[in-house]
């Protein structure tokens, strides 16, 4: 006699999904378009005095040596592309031979750059080069070299960063633009003229005058407020993305800021004065926002979703109430050299709008992850 129960369990069997490990991480290409949206603003910034020069479109490619040439600017333009170049490779499928993942992201990147050479011909602030095309693509094909040796291991769901992204970020598209976001954050913090921890100054993008005067003790205590409450609110928005409690994400981000905000300071100030950014205000301001973010952490995660927007929104209102930095000198006979002018203004955005995306953010992540506030997640099985 035939049997026929196993053919009708067949029928009811649930059809088995890929697991997650099969598929591609979307964070290098989320990556990669960030890079790429950064490097378009810092190439064609400052967006003004557009016109045609009536010169032939390409002759830049064939141009000869440039009688002036500064070493800073090959180096700067080689690293500038390299991580395109490497979350680039990444982004592309892994069943791929390694050499067409190097010569397609390569190929995407030198695009790219002769596309934003092109159009600068029509900045009269920029110069179109073809040693900066040849720079930027050297760095793109360095990066992809590497992306594709090692940027499936380390993005890919079986990958190191893949898998504490897994255990400790939520999922998704959300979780990605996170990260993205703090990546930002520790951009803007190599903007050298602000005080530490300081974002969302829109005054320098209209012109805008202080509405305070100079007063020192007022200056320390706007000083050391704004220094706490960036540090509750960034503590708490890292927080907000985690699946479960930990202190070490937040410590990194934080040591990240402060890397960034001492190499600016060596960088476009007096190299011998790193720690100039470390003022009595600053100084105060860590140690009071490190105890009231210490026990924030104990606090429901509604209650910390919403403390980090406040905190958030009192930050950016206090680096728009404080008056000029009296305490570094900017240098700008540094930053007219080179790229440094324009990574300055890329770095100069970056910091004056990551607020705003920030509160953006965190008020996505109340309305689309609401459950994931309300409770605690468990670690993936």
């Amino acid at each position: 006699m035939t049997r026929r129960r196993p053919a009708a369990a067949a029928r009811t069997a649930p059809t088995r999904t890929a697991p997650a490990t099969d598929r591609p991480s979307s964070l290098p290409r989320n990556l990669a378009i960030a890079y790429g949206l950064l490097i378009i603003y810092a190439c064609l910034h400052p967006f003004t005095g557009w016109k045609a020069t009536g010169l032939p479109l390409f002759d830049f490619l064939v141009a000869p040596w440039p009688k002036y040439f500064i070493p800073a600017d090959m180096v700067f333009n080689i690293l500038g592309y390299l991580p395109l170049g490497f979350v680039a490779a990444a982004a592309l499928p892994r069943a791929w031979p390694a050499w067409s993942t190097v010569a397609l992201a390569t190929l995407l990147c030198a695009l790219l750059s002769f596309a934003l050479e092109t159009t600068q011909n029509f900045l009269p602030t920029r110069v179109a080069s073809n040693l900066d095309l040849a720079a930027n693509t050297a760095g793109a094909l360095l990066g992809a070299a590497f992306g594709a040796r090692w940027g499936h291991p380390l993005f890919d769901h079986s990958g190191a960063l893949q898998r504490w992204r897994n255990e400790r970020i939520i999922d998704g598209h959300t979780g990605d633009a996170g990260l993205i976001l703090l990546g930002l954050w520790v951009l803007g913090q190599l903007t050298p003229d602000d005080l530490l921890f300081g974002s969302g100054d829109i005054r320098s993008l209209f012109g805008i005058a202080a509405p305070l005067r100079f007063a020192p003790e007022r200056f320390i205590a706007f000083e050391t407020a704004l220094s706490a409450t960036t540090i509750v609110a960034l503590g708490l928005l890292v927080r907000c993305m985690m699946r479960r409690p930990s202190p070490w994400p937040v410590l990194v981000l934080i040591a990240l800021g402060i890397g960034a905000k001492t190499l600016a300071t060596a960088t476009f100030f007096v190299p011998s004065a790193p720690l100039a950014w470390l003022t009595p205000g600053a100084e105060r301001g860590a140690l009071v926002g490190a105890a009231l973010l210490l026990a924030s952490l104990a606090l429901p995660r509604v209650v910390q979703h919403a403390i980090a927007g406040t905190t958030l929104l009192a930050a950016t209102a206090l680096v728009n109430l404080l008056p000029e930095n009296p305490y570094l000198l900017y240098n700008l006979s540094f930053t007219r050299q080179s790229n440094f002018l324009n990574f300055h203004g890329l770095t100069q955005l970056v910091d004056s709008l990551w607020p705003f995306a920030a509160l953006a953010y965190l008020s996505a992540l109340g309305l689309w992850r609401g459950q994931h506030l309300a409770e605690e997640h468990s670690p993936r099985r």
